[in-house]
């Protein structure tokens, strides 16, 4: 007898769905189209802002024009939308920019590979189509940009312009002058390293933009504790993440019992005599300044005041992590070798007053490099936007000291590309051609969408920078404050080459990736017994 099985042609079990050919690519190109053209708006110095809303118990309202921050923010279903979150991601992580540019450049691929598959043409012409277009157009870029490194004026001004680009599109724009010198200061600071820990960003509501400044040293969001000495030269500072809260005895949670109250009194003694001797553990590694993680009650405060140590408490994590790098200390939870305890140290210990708030400032410190860029605002949500367009500016710029290759910005990279690919393509026969020519008109997008987001006329721009870009030399792209095709070199507008590079071959990778998709399987979920 046969055996009873699933009725042929059904091979995937119970709940589980497949979508097959043509079905499973139309869903993927969609779904990537609509993450693409969700974050379209906000490309270009004329771009919008979203506002996102969470919907868990705090309603978090979230202002922002940085596309990975708007993607992060998403729930996606569809897996080829997810890809395309995952670019900008990596895109953020990797060189900090051009988070919405990638996203829309692949999203613009796919549009453009649609339409050939449409035609019939096989998505593996396509993709090789695809990859030559992108070889062509990296090449272009790469012979087409400047390097000032070994001249230093040209060089501070060149990261000017790209701090000043980076901003243009960002909140931080009416201030961009002046947000630029703030970045640059803190990444020339750096001296060539690419650690943007040492770049502290606070928070002040309060205030306007423009109050904003830049402060050599660390500030930290805390006071100092009462009865201390509020100024320390020549501070060695112990950074300590332990618990100081053990001098009340904690009755409440323990059964105790006890014959009379001079017991009680007794078990007090003994929990404060503990306490005095880790005071005294402490200020035996020659300190005078102590940053605990933890609270510190009253009695290990008085004893610390007494000794002339400055104590502060609750330092939030990331302060605290960050102070022991800046300071060159480590953080220690126990105190019986002081020997082998890494103190930190720095020149003054002060507290300074930054609108209504107290803070203490940290300056001379260990590592050089260290700053903190104190922002001021008229919201907690502006600063939040602010933070996150200025973080942009300085991963770009620290990149750019790393690899100091420049080119114009303003959609003139994308023309040059497009211009570069279309040659090739009129020279390469059989299909892939026609993919090659689907990818630069996918490049000119992008110049185009600026001009839409600006309120210009898309086709005509375009069109004007065709013309332009048919030259060899020329270095238009668009000018979006006066509406017309400008020079970028005149006008300063300059971007960093590595962030386009990123941008090309991220986006390239991407719509590959989904091109190649002919099925899409989603499993069941298991059950529950």
């Amino acid at each position: 007898m046969a055996m009873m099985g699933p009725p042929a042609g059904q091979m995937l079990g119970q709940g589980a769905t497949e979508e097959k050919g043509e079905t499973a690519r139309m869903a993927s190109f969609v779904g990537a189209m609509a993450i693409a053209d969700l974050v379209k708006t906000t490309l270009g110095p004329k771009g919008m802002d979203k506002i996102l809303q969470s919907v868990s118990r705090d309603q978090k309202v979230t202002v922002t024009n940085d596309g990975a921050t708007i993607l992060k923010s998403l729930y996606v279903d569809n897996p080829a939308a997810k890809v395309l979150v995952d670019i900008s991601r990596v895109q953020d992580d990797e060189v900090g920019d051009g988070t919405t540019s990638v996203v829309v450049l692949a999203g613009e691929l796919l549009r453009e590979a649609e339409k050939l598959v449409a035609q019939k043409l096989h998505p593996m012409t396509i993709i090789s189509g695809f990859r030559e277009a992108s070889e062509v157009a990296r090449a272009r870029l790469e012979s087409q940009a400047i390097n000032n490194s070994s001249n230093q004026q040209a060089f501070r001004r060149d990261l000017m312009n790209i701090a000043r680009t980076t901003l243009s599109s960002k909140i931080l724009t009416q201030d961009k002058e002046h947000f630029a010198e703030l970045a640059v200061e803190s990444v020339l600071r750096l001296r060539g390293s690419t650690d943007l820990e040492a770049i502290h960003i606070l928070k002040k509501p309060g205030g306007t933009l423009p109050e904003s400044f830049v402060d050599e040293g660390y500030i930290l969001d805390k006071r100092i504790g009462i009865g201390q000495p509020h100024r320390i030269e020549d501070a060695k500072i112990l950074v300590a993440n332990t618990p100081m809260d053990t001098d009340k005895i904690k009755i409440y949670g323990a059964r105790v019992r006890v014959d009379s109250m001079t017991k009680v009194a007794d078990i007090e003694k003994a929990e404060k005599d503990k306490m005095k001797g880790k005071v005294e553990k402490i200020i035996s590694h020659g300190i005078n300044c102590f940053i605990n993680r933890q609270l510190i009650y009253n009695y290990p405060e008085e004893l610390f005041a007494d000794a002339g140590v400055m104590a502060i408490e609750h330092a939030d994590f990331d302060g605290i992590e960050r102070l022991g790098l800046v300071t060159g200390g480590e953080i220690a939870s126990t105190f019986d070798h002081p020997e082998q305890v890494k103190l930190g140290h720095c020149k003054l210990i002060e507290e300074i007053m930054i609108g209504e708030d107290r803070l203490i400032h940290f300056s001379g410190v260990a590592k050089a490099e260290a700053c903190t860029i104190v922002l001021r605002g008229a919201s907690s949500h502006l600063l939040d936007e602010a933070e996150r367009s200025l973080h942009d500016a300085l991963c770009v710029l620290s990149q750019t000291v790393k690899d100091s290759r420049v080119i114009p910005g303003g959609g003139w990279p994308e023309m040059q590309m497009a211009r570069y690919v279309e040659e090739r393509a009129a020279r390469t026969p059989g299909k892939r051609s026609l993919a090659m020519e689907a990818f630069a008109r996918a490049l000119r997008a992008i110049p185009s969408i600026i001009c839409d987001n600006a309120g210009l006329d898309p086709a005509e721009m375009i069109s004007q920078l065709r013309a332009a870009h048919a030259e060899d030399e020329t270095k238009m792209g668009v000018d979006v404050v006066s509406g017309h095709a400008g020079d970028m070199e005149k006008l300063g507008i300059f971007e960093s080459f590595k962030v386009k590079q990123a941008i090309l071959l991220s986006a390239t990778e991407a719509s590959e990736m989904i091109l190649r998709v002919d099925d899409i399987i989603k499993s069941a979920p298991r059950q529950r017994q």
